[in-house]
């Protein structure tokens, strides 16, 4: 992942908050190298993630993939298909054209980040603007292995590119490692 950003799309209203959200859904905003991983490989990623069987209970929490392109239209499409033919049952989940992406409020990006106040730390001295830690491939990758996603071969090969101090790097490898064992 080159970038993740939390936000609202999907909606009429302009400037959507987590306190005025009109009828936005609350959603991800992937940046993504294709010379890595594929658009289909990002949709197998986000059915496995969500029971695509279960009714959203409201518009704000409603799985959708939102596409920006027909061949992104078409692929979303067969792989809903494909998970009707697995589920045997109807898919809930909604494939709409994307909208004008709002990115949420600071509390709300690198959300499992903030958890881990020591790494954080680390990556605010590297990126003390806020916009540019939000921004950054390096908070993604981190806010990721700390949520439990990834592999630690994975991690073994990048973590000297994230940026952090050895002690950073040591803590990113243990809370890693509780996900995988």
């Amino acid at each position: 992942m080159i970038r993740t950003r939390v936000g609202y799309a999907g909606g009429q209203k302009r400037n959507p908050t987590y306190h005025s959200l009109g009828d936005h859904t609350e959603t991800l905003q992937l940046d993504y190298d294709p010379a890595q991983i594929s658009y289909e490989e990002l949709l197998e990623i986000f059915w496995a993630a969500h029971t695509p069987t279960r009714r959203s209970w409201s518009k704000q929490y409603m799985a959708a993939i939102f596409y920006h392109n027909e061949a992104q239209q078409q692929a979303a499409l067969a792989s809903k298909a494909r998970q009707a033919a697995r589920h045997q049952a109807p898919i809930t989940t909604e494939i709409l054209p994307a909208t004008e992406f709002y990115p949420a409020e600071d509390y709300h990006q690198k959300y499992m980040l903030r958890y881990s106040t020591e790494l954080l730390d680390e990556l605010k001295a590297i990126y003390p603007n806020h916009q540019d830690l939000v921004n950054s491939t390096a908070a993604a990758r981190v806010n990721g292995y700390v949520s439990g996603y990834g592999d630690i071969a994975q991690l073994q090969k990048e973590l000297d590119s994230l940026g952090l101090s050895s002690k950073g790097r040591q803590r990113l490898l243990e809370m890693a490692h509780r996900y995988h064992r």
